[in-house]
């Protein structure tokens, strides 16, 4: 049986056609940088906050939460490039230091120095390669549930080969996209050891229906290389918040433990009874949580000041 759909144009969304009833529209925007057609959305005043999501989400991610972080901050959350509404040029951007240098460009195109970085997922991964590439210096970055470290085992092999096989494979995409109906995206986001509501379930839905979201989704796994990042954790020089939900069947919560033993400048804020996808499980506990961060980071930073002496 051949299946039309398999053969039908890859068109990735459209901000205009699909994104009108798309999370905090009104801050939405559209521009080139690097190469990459970003959407973005930039909402309230203050430091600059970078807002980075995870593999296979996209801005919406911080639907809830972003808005509450615009009391305080000026908030710059893009979709990473082949996610969401934003494009990819090329399988260059899809890897780690290449995203990094990608949003480099993005920043320096909005005239943005970032002094948080809030990364979920591989967005913390791709905040902490940033800084590691000189291309910001923050004051903080908090990681939540934050996938810093490779998959341990026959694992760190295999997953980004099946995941490069996928991409290269022009069918794959569009098989996932659409076998992805509302049930099957509600279980495998359970599968994560989240709870979501109707609403976040259908966001989701409806970026994994898009074929193009599908691949870059699957372009980033299959070129993404922490074993370069985990070598290099030691030399951040930026205290780094690793917020951990005890629930999260993605990356396991001993992962962040294992970071912070390793960095000594860390702080590890461990959350009961929420799973990988947290900060939208609970978006009004996690900004309290950045909010507290924050300020300490501004006591720390006040105190290690040298003293100005009068003459």
């Amino acid at each position: 049986m051949i299946l039309p759909h398999l053969f039908a144009p890859v068109v990735r969304l459209d901000l205009e056609r699909d994104g009108a009833d798309w999370p905090n529209r009104h801050a939405s925007r559209m521009l080139e940088a690097g190469g990459v057609c970003w959407h973005v959305q930039l909402m309230g005043e203050g430091p600059p906050l970078l807002l980075l999501h995870g593999a296979g989400a996209s801005a919406h991610s911080y639907r809830d939460l972003a808005p509450l972080l615009a009391s305080r901050f000026r908030v710059i959350a893009p979709d990473l490039p082949g996610h969401g509404f934003s494009t990819s040029p090329g399988a260059h951007t899809q890897s780690l230091p290449g995203m990094a240098k990608a949003l480099a460009a993005l920043l320096r195109t909005l005239g943005a120095a970032p002094k948080i970085v809030v990364g979920h997922s591989a967005g913390a991964a791709v905040s902490a390669r940033l800084e590691l590439d000189k291309a910001i210096a923050p004051q903080l970055i908090v990681a939540l549930n934050g996938a810093f470290a490779p998959f341990g085992g026959v694992a760190s092999h295999v997953l980004p080969s099946l995941a490069k096989a996928l991409f290269l494979n022009p069918f794959a995409p569009r098989y996932f996209a659409w076998s992805a109906d509302r049930a099957a995206v509600a279980r495998l986001l359970a599968g994560t050891g989240s709870t979501l509501d109707a609403r976040g379930v259908d966001l989701y839905a409806k970026l994994m229906r898009n074929p193009a979201h599908v691949e870059g989704a699957l372009a980033m796994m299959a070129h993404w290389d922490l074993h370069a990042l985990n070598r290099d954790l030691p030399r951040l020089a930026t205290p780094l918040a690793l917020i951990v939900a005890a629930n999260d069947r993605t990356v396991r919560p001993q992962s962040a433990r294992n970071i912070s033993a390793r960095l000594p400048t860390s702080r590890l804020q461990e959350i009961r009874d929420l799973g990988h996808l947290a900060h939208e499980e609970a978006p009004d506990l996690h900004a309290r949580l950045i909010f507290d961060l924050w300020d300490a980071a501004q006591r720390r930073r006040h105190c290690e000041e040298p003293a100005t002496v009068a003459p």
